[in-house]
């Protein structure tokens, strides 16, 4: 006789399954090593994410991508200097070793994995980068309003600019791992924000 399926907190179990998702990817990612990080049994699972191991993923994204979300909006609105927090957020990009501190490389792989695999997926990220690029335009015509930025180029084209770099960046570190030529890449891109 089968036992009863465990109660578990969701989020949680989520949270340890964008672990196993951010260190190993979605296609190396095996059921038994999600159950295990997660705590629960099949039964458990599958009565939660009827949609198996993608429904899991695409959860995990939405989760983390709000968290993100919010973590990046907190922290540029209390910045004393919100433009220098914006280029230090990208040159620490530079570092491949910063990825796991960095947090926004599980958003970036999932942008280069599954956008255009899954529609679900897709949609997410596409609202994850429309989010980054009104963070980023609020804050930008903020110092644009303060006097911290001298260029005129409009605000919004701006963070769109700095959202596909983001976006971008994250493409280039897969093929491209030196500090030095990410570094420059970056501040050379960054120029716009003077």
């Amino acid at each position: 006789m089968a036992g009863r399926p465990k109660i578990f907190d969701k989020q949680q179990a989520i949270e340890k399954a964008t672990e196993v998702f951010r260190n190993k990817g979605y296609d190396i990612a095996s059921a038994d090593e999600l159950l295990d990080a997660m705590g629960i049994g099949k039964g458990s699972f599958y009565l939660a994410f009827k949609g198996g191991k993608q429904e899991l993923y695409v959860r995990s994204i939405c989760q983390f991508a709000e968290n993100f979300s919010q973590k990046m909006t907190q922290s540029i609105e209390n910045s004393e200097d919100q433009i220098q927090f914006i280029k230090q957020l990208f040159l620490h990009l530079a570092d491949p070793k910063d990825c796991h501190v960095e947090r926004g490389c599980y958003l970036g792989n999932a942008l280069v994995q599954l956008s255009e695999k899954d529609e679900a997926i897709k949609k997410i990220t596409a609202e994850l980068l429309k989010g980054l690029q009104e963070i980023f335009a609020k804050a930008i015509k903020k110092a644009q309003r303060n006097g911290q930025l001298k260029t005129k180029e409009d605000a919004q084209i701006l963070a769109w600019h700095l959202t596909n770099l983001w976006n971008g960046i994250h493409v280039t570190r897969r093929m491209e791992i030196s500090p030095t030529i990410l570094h420059s890449l970056i501040e050379m891109n960054l120029r716009l924000l003077e």
